[in-house]
């Protein structure tokens, strides 16, 4: 192996590290994006034959250095894949003001994505769920019906107000693993659905339904639909105890 070339195929010369940075291939660029090095990797920004992919590449690393964030944020070339927008929004490292600024950029999906994902900051899954709300009475049916399922607690909240949710909508998003103990408490609270029969029987019947909802719902309930409930095998024992006292004392 050549002395002056390191194992990845970089120059150990700073002065043709950083020509390589600017005339390298596809396939050589790809190694640059593994240096430790921040001015080589900004220098490699400025290579007409960066892609998206080279891009997505870079910022699946942590411990990068500030200064090429806001070069990111400040090149048209570097920003025209949607793609790079979103991973740049939330990436841990990205400075606050500039992942703001790119949140109106994302698609609806990319925001709640960016809601969901661990290790964001507050502030932005604020301004995320923010945007969320402000787009919903424009989105497409499909659309509202998918952030039911996946959104978070401020979002599933907004598109159960939304007049154009079905009832078979909800019923799905409670049946399905993306429910929480906080959002099936949101549904049954809703003064829109707590009171519908087919709702309250799959909050019933899901393992992460608070106990509360059990006492309150409960009573009432026939025989038959309390028989049906001690048979549901996801019930947790403590659920399956109230089931069992509510029919006992029927």
């Amino acid at each position: 192996m050549d002395q002056e070339t390191g194992p990845a195929g970089i120059d150990h010369d700073p002065g043709r590290q950083f020509q390589q940075a600017l005339t390298a291939d596809k396939e050589e660029l790809f190694q640059i994006m593994q240096s430790q090095e921040g001015e080589l990797l900004l220098t490699a920004l400025r290579n007409p034959a960066l892609d998206e992919n080279h891009l997505l590449a870079l910022l699946k690393r942590r411990c990068l250095p500030e200064e090429l964030f806001t070069t990111l944020y400040c090149s048209k070339r570097l920003l025209e894949h949607h793609r790079v927008i979103s991973v740049l929004a939330c990436h841990p490292e990205t400075p606050a003001h500039i992942a703001q600024t790119l949140l109106p950029r994302l698609y609806i999906l990319d925001l709640a994505r960016i809601c969901l994902v661990p290790g964001v900051t507050a502030d932005l899954r604020m301004l995320a769920e923010r945007c969320i709300v402000q787009r919903l009475p424009t989105q497409p049916l499909g659309t509202k019906l998918t952030l039911a399922r996946r959104g978070t607690a401020p979002v599933v909240d907004a598109c159960l107000s939304n007049p154009h949710l079905k009832e078979g909508a909800v019923h799905q998003f409670i049946a399905s693993y993306q429910s929480t103990a906080e959002t099936i408490s949101m549904v049954a609270r809703s003064a829109r659905w707590k009171g519908r029969p087919n709702i309250r029987l799959v909050i019933l019947k899901n393992p992460r339904t608070p106990a509360i909802w059990f006492t309150l719902f409960l009573p009432g309930l026939s025989s038959r639909v309390l028989r049906e409930l001690l048979s549901v095998q996801r019930l947790t024992m403590a659920q399956k105890e109230l089931v069992r006292q509510a029919f006992n004392h029927g």
